[in-house]
């Protein structure tokens, strides 16, 4: 059982929310899913910045090795990555 929040990093905004919508589609028990702007350490430029889409466990038993693996999928369908956070 994962109970980490976990991260799925993007490089752009389209793409985050893309993903966002697929993922609140797919599982609504996910409840409200974050899309936070994250500015790369030094850079000031608007273009400089990754998008996280920020997800918590499911209350009931956590994360399973299923739905990591369809994380990882979806992220790396938009060129992003899966961090835990």
């Amino acid at each position: 059982m994962n109970l980490t929040r976990q991260l799925l990093v993007f490089p752009d905004r389209d793409s985050a929310e893309e993903v966002t919508e697929e993922l609140s589609a797919r599982w609504p028990e996910l409840g409200e899913i974050e899309l936070v702007r994250d500015a790369l350490a030094g850079e000031d430029d608007a273009e400089d910045a990754q998008w996280l889409v920020v997800l918590e466990a499911p209350e009931e038993g956590g994360w399973t090795a299923e739905q990591l693996a369809a994380l990882d999928r979806l992220s790396a369908e938009q060129d992003g990555w899966r961090e835990e956070g």
